[in-house]
């Protein structure tokens, strides 16, 4: 019976696999509209020991497994290795002048998307990597009015419009690895 009843599950499972398949070949992924272009945050923060450091509910990952624990992100940091599930998607992006930049946080934690001169270190010292010092777009923290208007909290987004033509540079100044650049034309 024990048989019958794992081959009904497994035929019910593939049978909706092949489903969301044909579901997804049917309906191709649509363009942004036009005038927008989308930026996606992510990171994979372990909540049980980003919330045990930083306060209940700080991480909200709910990505099934692959997180990275508090003193991972650190370490890892400090060796100048610093986690690739921390990441601003794409990593550059090519636009018109008038398109908005909307930038979504679909990771667990907060984020910055802060335009900085020239890449470097964020505000929290032990994120940078080894030698790097705190940009000046980023120093001061969120007690800068500036930096605290670029902050993305989990699940929600930033727009950011009427950017000039030419080369621009976003950067997170929590984890500033997460770096992004935009081309506008």
């Amino acid at each position: 019976m024990k048989t019958v009843a794992r081959s009904t599950l497994l035929v019910g499972c593939l049978m909706f696999a092949g489903a969301t398949l044909a579901l997804a070949q049917g309906n191709p992924p649509r363009p942004n509209p036009p005038g927008l272009a989308q930026v996606v945050a992510l990171d994979e923060c372990d909540p049980v020991t980003f919330n045990a450091a930083l306060g209940s509910d700080f991480c909200r990952n709910v990505t099934l497994g692959a997180f990275a624990t508090l003193s991972d992100l650190f370490a890892k940091a400090a060796a100048g290795t610093p986690d690739p599930g921390w990441d601003f998607e794409p990593d550059t992006v090519h636009i018109k002048k008038g398109t908005t930049l909307s930038v979504v946080d679909q990771g667990g934690e907060p984020h910055t998307f802060t335009e900085v001169a020239q890449f470097g270190g964020g505000f929290i010292p032990g994120l940078n990597a080894p030698g790097e010092d705190t940009v000046p777009e980023c120093a001061g923290g969120f007690s800068k009015v500036a930096v605290a208007r670029t902050r993305i909290l989990q699940g929600s987004d930033l727009n950011i419009t009427d950017l000039s033509r030419g080369e621009h540079r976003f950067q997170c100044c929590i984890h500033p690895w997460m770096r992004m650049k935009v081309e506008v034309k």
